[in-house]
């Protein structure tokens, strides 16, 4: 069941998609949500993060962390209440919202309208996140996230958000990433 799983998201076929060497795709999709709905999927996530951090040497409790946002065209059956339109992107669809840890795996998400902003996500994903991690205490951001939220977050998290500036030669978030194998 974990291998058809895997396989769906894997390679993003629909439920019904599932190729016949797994169980029937109903039968899969029923253990799916039992999983998700207990908290198991959540769970398997979260010991394998740890067991990244273990291998890398690194506590399984993150102190740091980057938080950004992407927004994504919707599909015109996308309800109009979960969608909206982000203007600098000229972008109609949704927004999802990332926290990674400084290996860039995953601590939390949060799916938004696009027209959703990066502060006000984040006013939402944050305190879920530090009452996950509590040792929690620096985030960096991009310049989506200036203004109010960067006192709020230390006011009634306790975290830092480092507002980390884009240089006009950086490509991407940060600055332009080094060729792999360096």
């Amino acid at each position: 069941m974990i291998d058809a799983v895997r396989y769906l998201v894997d390679n993003g076929i629909k439920w019904q998609a599932m190729p016949s060497d797994f169980p029937p795709w109903p039968r899969v999709y029923a253990f799916f949500a039992r999983w998700r709905d207990v908290g198991l999927v959540a769970e398997l996530h979260d010991r394998l993060r740890e067991a990244v951090c273990a291998v890398e040497g690194r506590s399984s409790e993150p102190s740091a962390a980057v938080v950004d946002s992407q927004s994504v065209k919707a599909d015109a059956t996308v309800t109009l209440a979960s969608r909206g339109y982000d203007a600098g992107k000229k972008i109609n669809g949704r927004k999802r919202h990332l926290l990674t840890d400084t290996l860039g795996l995953l601590l939390a998400v949060l799916v938004t309208p696009a027209s959703t902003t990066d502060r006000d996500a984040a006013r939402i994903l944050l305190p879920g996140a530090k009452k996950h991690f509590r040792q929690l205490a620096r985030v960096s951001a991009d310049g989506g996230y200036t203004g109010h939220l960067t006192n709020w977050t230390t006011q009634h998290l306790g975290v830092v958000l480092d507002i980390v500036r884009r240089s006009d030669d950086a490509g991407g978030f940060g600055g332009s990433a080094p060729p792999l194998g360096r």
